[in-house]
């Protein structure tokens, strides 16, 4: 019998970053300027501060200024980043069964790139076709 395992953490964050890389290229340079991390579960903190009773509902955050927002005189804390987390994906990827893995994380990248953006529900209707 062959064992199989679950996508880890490194298969989903190589996915991520490939999803990147295959955002429009006006946008390529600037997405690369933002960090990707990807977690098994979201924190408790976060779900708390989200207002999130299942943390299976949660598959992916961005945590940063848009670049919409963004002034010279802004002085971050911390990195532009966008948190994936696995468990969640895992789960929504297992009970959809009509999509692959690498389409779920590259839907997924596209919707928080698009935080990071500014983007449209048109913009993002443009780049992303998960409807077809």
């Amino acid at each position: 019998m062959t064992r199989k395992y679950a996508p880890s953490i490194a298969d989903i964050e190589a996915l991520a970053y490939d999803a990147r890389m295959r955002l429009p290229p006006a946008f390529v340079e600037k997405a690369l300027e933002v960090g990707i991390r990807v977690e098994n579960m979201p924190s408790a903190g976060l779900l708390a501060e989200m207002e999130i009773v299942d943390p299976f509902e949660l598959t992916a955050v961005y945590e940063g200024i848009p670049l919409t927002q963004k002034s010279v005189t802004d002085q971050p804390t911390a990195p532009d980043t966008v948190f994936l987390f696995r468990r969640p994906i895992l789960d929504e990827w297992a009970s959809r069964g009509d999509v692959s893995l690498a389409e779920l994380v590259a839907h997924i990248i596209v919707h928080e790139f698009a935080h990071h953006f500014g983007w449209s529900d048109d913009d993002i209707a443009a780049i992303d076709r998960w409807w077809e």
